[in-house]
């Protein structure tokens, strides 16, 4: 089952100076950081008052050759497997036929929908 929005994916060119520009403009707070590769920079932001959805900050040597900010829309899901399985049927891409698991114990996976739009499905334990 979807549950909701998950996390807005956002390239950026410069991790520090995005993260004080989302803090001091939107009052974002730093929920946590990581690399998940020796190039590849991750940190997600949240509002206080609404902590469910994060604005996921991408930081990596390819930012500059993608066209686009907004790189994809995550959704939160219950079981991934059962909703990669339904929404292949939908007719969707998938560009990740078995899920991968980052951060430990955090379960992803990428399709595009109808309009070749980047889509995430995340499971977290």
């Amino acid at each position: 089952m979807i549950k909701r929005v998950e996390h807005i994916g956002v390239f950026v060119q410069d991790m520090e100076r995005s993260i004080q520009f989302y803090q001091e403009a939107f009052g974002l707070l730093v929920r946590r950081r990581k690399f998940i590769s020796p190039q590849v920079e991750l940190c997600f932001l949240y509002f206080e008052e609404s902590s469910e959805v994060e604005v996921e900050l991408v930081c990596g040597p390819s930012i500059e050759s993608v066209e686009g900010l907004v790189n994809h829309l995550a959704f939160r899901v219950t079981n991934i497997e059962e909703e990669l399985k339904r929404i292949e049927q939908l007719g969707a891409e998938l560009v990740d036929r078995v899920p991968r698991t980052i951060l430990g114990n955090v379960k992803i996976a990428f399709l595009k929908g109808p309009n070749g739009e980047k889509l995430e499905l995340v499971e977290r334990e």
